[in-house]
C-alpha cells in the first residue's frame, strides 16, 4: 500500500499526461481541469486500492475515463431541453487566426474531436500519450484487436480530415 506522500508524488509526475487525456475526453480546458482535480481527489481517497509495483498511470487514466463517463451521463440528464452551448459560442467569434501554427493545431484538434468517442480514446491513449496497444486495451477493457482496428480507423479519419 502506498503512502499519501508517494501517491502525491506520482500524481505530480503524471499530471501533464493526465491533463492531456482529460482534454481529449472533454474537449474543453475548464472541464479537463475539473476532471483532473476530481481524479486527484478520487485517487487520494482510494489510496489503498493502488498497489506499488503496478502502473500508476494506467490506474489514473482508468479513474479519469470512468469519471468522465459518469460526468457525461449526468450532463445528458441535466441538459435535456437546453439550447446547445455551441449556439452561444458562435456569436462574435473572430475567424481570422493570428498564427499559422495555431491554425494547424486547431485543425488537428478539431479533427480529433470529430472522431467517434471510442476512436478518440484509443488515438489519444496510443498516439498522444504513448501507451502501447496492450496497455490501452487493458485500460479500456477491450480486446487488443478492437483497439488496433479503432486506432487504424481513427488514424485514417484524421488523415482524411486533414487532407493528408
Amino acid at each position: 500500500m502506498a503512502t499519501r506522500k508517494e501517491l502525491e508524488a506520482q500524481l505530480r509526475a503524471h499530471w501533464p499526461r493526465l491533463r492531456r487525456f482529460a482534454f481529449s475526453l472533454s474537449r474543453d480546458s475548464a472541464d479537463a481541469d475539473d476532471l483532473v482535480q476530481d481524479v486527484a481527489i478520487r485517487a487520494l481517497g482510494a489510496a489503498g486500492q493502488w498497489q506499488q509495483g503496478t502502473r500508476f498511470d494506467s490506474w489514473m487514466f482508468r479513474i479519469a475515463r470512468n469519471l468522465w463517463i459518469d460526468t457525461v451521463r449526468s450532463k445528458l440528464r441535466r441538459d435535456r431541453g437546453r439550447a446547445p452551448v455551441e449556439d452561444a459560442e458562435s456569436i462574435g467569434v473572430d475567424a481570422r487566426p493570428a498564427v499559422e501554427a495555431r491554425i494547424d493545431l486547431k485543425r488537428a484538434m478539431a479533427a480529433l474531436q470529430r472522431l467517434p468517442e471510442e476512436q478518440r480514446e484509443v488515438v489519444s491513449l496510443i498516439l498522444i500519450e504513448g501507451f502501447g496497444y496492450r496497455e490501452a486495451a487493458e485500460l479500456l477493457d477491450l480486446p487488443i484487436g478492437t483497439v488496433s482496428s479503432r486506432l487504424v480507423r481513427g488514424r485514417q479519419a484524421l488523415l482524411d480530415s486533414l487532407g493528408e
